[in-house]
């Protein structure tokens, strides 16, 4: 046996004209006798953060529990509304009694709940009441991240969300409309823009340079990325191994699945009789098919190692979005008041557990796609949850957490964490931090970082 130290740099890419396609940790791209040493000692570290608004029942009449396991901490029973995630309950957390106490109302910065739960739940921090442009927050917890994890990829960071960010203003009781459009804040004076047309965020992944109007008039054309980068293609794969061949073929695929589905939301875009006002070209017509377009999308960047860390908004606060799909034609921010109505409890757990489905076919994604010595499911850190607990009261305590994934070796899953009542949520976005590599002493009103592998299976901390 012949033993090289040539590889195949990690950041390799296929290109042809405007395009450049990243491609997955291939068995090339680690030298002879170094993979194990590589992909398991420094396994690529990733973090993720999806959040759904209003947030959730956690218990029904006539039917108990309903986001929050039965008993006490422990080996996790899945409730009635995650059930979806059984498939991977093995790579899972139940986190609760967490709160967010700088959500909650002072007395003094109005009655905005809805703002300060989706401001607060990765920042830790009181947003500064204020219709302007002199909006104030903290740095979030993914940036903090993104500066370590994502020094050597390609974007720093993603932000995605399936509503549009046109709301400017006064969204709420003298907040500016900007605390509901973003998660993601780089300082606290700069909240970042999230992105919600698919095929945006695939040329930003994909493509290269180009204005606005160039970049419009190439989705035009009937010509894949794929296609673009076709000779180099060839070249790439005569060169590799069986099984780094099939990997790119595997991928490559993926990537051209998506393309089709992005092509035909355009297509059905401009199809359309119906006398609609413009909107952004690419953006499917069901929220099924985004969400689950946008999840792909995010496979693929985590695959191909575009970036480390996303944040995910499923809805904004206050969002009158219908899911009659799943049999609820109220809108979302309405059945939330539910007023103790059991057909509005019962609407808001239909919405909370078709959520979850979202979440399971991601995570499930995740979980099939190979990374190195595992999986990418392995060797990250999903966190889906809401600013608010029930959302007919604006409460901000017993959050609805759930964290996915196995952080490269740092979680062991299948279980319901139960934390003194009332711990900071901070003190989880701290954890969360340690278990990536990031060393912080502190965030947001943190009084401690939480442990999440406790000696016992009931945490103080």
């Amino acid at each position: 046996m012949i033993i090289t130290k040539k590889c195949l740099p990690r950041r390799t890419f296929l290109r042809g004209a405007g395009a450049a396609l990243a491609l997955p940790l291939l068995d090339s791209m680690v030298p002879a006798l170094t993979a194990m040493a590589r992909t398991a000692a420094n396994p690529v570290r990733r973090l993720g953060f999806i959040y759904f608004p209003h947030g959730s029942v956690t218990w029904m009449p006539g039917e108990g529990n309903t986001w929050t396991p039965p008993g006490e901490a422990g080996p996790l029973e899945l409730s009635p509304i995650l059930q979806a995630l059984e498939p991977v309950k093995d790579q899972m957390l139940v986190l609760t009694n967490m709160e967010h106490k700088n959500a909650q109302g002072n007395g003094t910065d109005g009655n905005a709940e809805h703002t300060r739960s989706n401001a607060s739940w990765l920042s830790a921090a009181r947003p500064k009441m204020t219709e302007g442009a002199d909006v104030r927050l903290a740095t979030t917890v993914d940036q903090i991240a993104a500066r370590q994890l994502c020094r050597d990829t390609r974007l720093p960071s993603l932000e995605l969300t399936l509503e549009n960010s046109f709301l400017v203003g006064n969204c709420d009781n003298g907040y500016n409309c900007v605390y509901v459009n973003s998660l993601s804040w780089s300082s606290p004076t700069t909240p970042l823009p999230m992105e919600n047309n698919p095929r945006m965020v695939f040329e930003r992944l994909f493509g290269e340079g180009g204005t606005v109007d160039e970049r419009r008039a190439e989705m035009r054309k009937d010509r894949s990325i794929l296609d673009s980068v076709s000779d180099d293609m060839s070249r790439l794969l005569r060169s590799l191994g069986t099984s780094d061949r099939t990997r790119v073929s595997e991928y490559l695929d993926t990537v051209r699945e998506v393309e089709r589905r992005i092509q035909r939301a355009e297509e059905q875009a401009g199809e359309s009789t119906l006398a609609l006002p413009d909107r952004p070209i690419g953006i499917p017509e069901s929220y099924d098919e985004h969400a689950k377009l946008l999840f792909d999308l995010l496979v693929l960047t985590y695959q191909a190692d575009l970036t480390r860390v996303f944040s995910m908004q499923l809805g904004r606060e206050q969002s009158a979005r219908t899911y009659p799909w799943i049999g609820v034609n109220e809108g979302h921010h309405g059945v939330s008041h539910h007023q103790d109505k059991p057909e509005k409890i019962a609407a808001i757990a239909k919405i909370n557990a078709y959520h979850i489905e979202l979440l399971a076919y991601f995570v499930e994604k995740m979980a099939a796609t190979p990374d190195g010595d595992g999986s990418l499911l392995d060797h990250s850190m999903v966190l889906h949850g809401s600013g608010m607990c029930n959302g007919n009261l604006h409460d901000h305590k017993n959050l609805p957490l759930v964290l996915l994934g196995g952080g490269s070796g740092q979680l062991r899953g299948g279980r319901h964490i139960k934390y003194t009542e009332l711990t900071p949520m901070a003190n989880l976005l701290l954890g969360l931090l340690d278990k990536a590599g990031v060393p912080a002493d502190s965030f947001g009103d943190s009084t401690d970082r939480v442990d999440l592998e406790p000696l016992s299976l009931t945490s103080d901390a």
